[in-house]
């Protein structure tokens, strides 16, 4: 979808103050691609995807199976994993990495770890069917400025490279705005996507994060974004506390503006998936705290 910056603005501005409305006829749940990410379900991804069938989701984002991030799985354990999704037709919409979440690396031998993680993930995507890799933008050493922009070329260029790579075997990779990254807002991330124009780079954009990081991420944050670069989306709900941080909350008991963003997406032309991630936690477990939550998101999109 094309549209002029005045047009997006406009519509950007309205629909924050939530004037746009779309009528009375409700978003079908099949006319967007919601998944859950399976650990904040279970470890278990028979268990996980049970649980997305019986919600009539068919996309999961895979982070940690079987008590160990996937990375660290046996290649046959992955495929365990993807013949238990298969079975309840559920798709992996993104495959986690911890890929450059940490501080850039001082020298060959780190930087070689990191070139092998990337191979490794890559494999566990071909396993899962998933060509689609959340990353990271590198965190700053211990007492370190994420704005330190002297350190900014060198992210770039290892970013650059990291697609590259990646792109030789057809994966897209989407790096995900995190508090104490050198990527932690929306403004961060249209910095990253104007120095890294690699043709099948992206973001994972995480509206709750940027919150995290003191942003306003909806309609500040996310106005900034090339909306054509953004490759998947994690919502949750946010409510901040009284020492200035936030909290995390079940979606539609906290501040954030689910309906809104959605919209916005929506009109934006944003074709991609969309991932619960919980956070929130509950005495009763997580697969409960993301029961509570999931409902309130189908009560959002029914409001989209």
């Amino acid at each position: 979808m094309v549209m002029t910056c005045f047009s997006r603005r406009t519509f950007l501005a309205a629909t924050g103050a939530t004037v746009v409305s779309r009528g009375l006829q409700a978003l079908p749940l099949e006319e967007i691609k919601l998944g859950v990410t399976t650990d904040e379900i279970s470890d278990d991804p028979a268990i996980a995807a049970d649980f997305l069938k019986r919600f009539r989701l068919h996309y999961g984002e895979v982070r940690n199976m079987f008590g160990k991030y996937n990375t660290e799985l046996p290649a046959a354990k992955v495929q365990e994993a993807r013949t238990a999704f298969d079975a309840r037709d559920v798709k992996i919409s993104i495959v986690d990495t911890a890929l450059f979440r940490g501080a850039i690396p001082a020298d060959g031998t780190a930087l070689d770890k990191e070139w092998t993680l990337l191979e490794t993930a890559m494999e566990r995507g071909d396993i899962l069917g998933c060509k689609l890799l959340r990353i990271f933008a590198f965190m700053p050493p211990k007492g370190g400025d994420v704005m330190d922009g002297s350190v900014f070329p060198r992210t770039y260029e290892l970013l650059r490279e990291g697609a590259a790579r990646a792109g030789k075997r057809g994966f897209r990779v989407a790096v995900e705005n995190l508090k104490g990254s050198y990527v932690q807002t929306g403004a961060d991330s249209a910095r990253l996507l104007r120095a890294v124009k690699n043709a099948n780079f992206g973001v994972n954009w995480d509206p709750n994060n940027a919150a995290g990081a003191g942003e306003k991420p909806f309609p500040d944050g996310y106005s900034q974004i090339d909306p054509s670069r953004i490759f998947h989306v994690h919502l949750r709900d946010f409510k901040h506390n009284a020492e200035g941080g936030v909290d995390w909350m079940p979606v539609g008991q906290g501040e954030f503006d689910n309906v809104a963003q959605i919209r916005a997406l929506r009109h934006d032309g944003f074709q991609g998936t969309y991932s619960l991630e919980t956070h929130w936690r509950s005495p009763q477990g997580k697969a409960y705290a993301t029961e509570v939550s999931l409902k309130g998101l189908l009560q959002v999109i029914e409001k989209v």
